[in-house]
């Protein structure tokens, strides 16, 4: 099967079998979602909300956390990984945009990217959620279950997103996002795939399955 006719494929087989796929992330506004993206790197979505309760109740704005020492950031977020970095990122992130963006989250792909702690993945998938702008966010779910399938070759997280935007119509971009990532944490797992369950694994070239 050619990369066209796969690509045609999952987006069918996908939608069908997850046709409800969003962002797990519990989040109330924008300043929450930008925070909250911040934080799950290195972590799980379910860690995150789990911190995000009380962590929001002592920063409840941009502007109280801008006001916030990083080790008094850091004591809410112990429990997401790399805390002690993603605390002084949170801190300098939440000046930089009471400074030069009046406390709101910028949609500008080079704004989002000029602040402290923002990547490639969480501009990309603040112009998804937050604004709804065509984008394909490639984070460690993204990236297994595309390279697995042979949808993508290059080894970098930009390569595997420019090779995905190729291969897939522009309005499928962000819903086939939150479908790899389902199908990374439900079947496609990083060290003991479920390919016996797959309903893909037919057309995969590295199922564990012989075809």
């Amino acid at each position: 099967m050619d990369k066209n006719s796969l690509a045609n494929l999952i987006i069918k087989l996908f939608k069908k079998n997850y046709p409800h796929a969003m962002t797990s992330l519990k989040f109330g506004n924008e300043y929450q979602f930008l925070v909250m993206v911040v934080l799950s790197a290195r972590s799980t979505d379910e860690q995150v909300n789990r911190v995000s309760g009380s962590f929001f109740n002592k920063f409840p704005d941009i502007f109280s956390l801008a006001e916030a020492s990083s080790d008094e950031v850091s004591e809410y977020i112990k429990g997401c990984g790399l805390y002690r970095n993603k605390s002084r990122n949170l801190v300098k992130m939440a000046q930089a945009l009471t400074l030069e963006h009046g406390g709101k989250v910028p949609f500008e792909w080079n704004k989002l990217l000029s602040l402290p702690g923002v990547g490639r993945k969480t501009a990309n998938l603040v112009q998804a959620t937050l604004f709804n702008y065509p984008a394909f966010p490639v984070d460690t779910h993204v990236y297994r279950v595309a390279k697995r399938l042979e949808l993508a070759k290059g080894d970098k997280v930009e390569e595997v997103e420019e090779e995905l935007k190729i291969i897939f119509p522009e309005e499928e971009w962000i819903p086939l996002h939150h479908r790899f990532i389902n199908h990374g944490r439900k079947l496609c797992l990083s060290r003991k795939p479920r390919c016996i369950d797959c309903f893909i694994n037919s057309w995969c070239a590295s199922s564990l399955i012989a075809h």
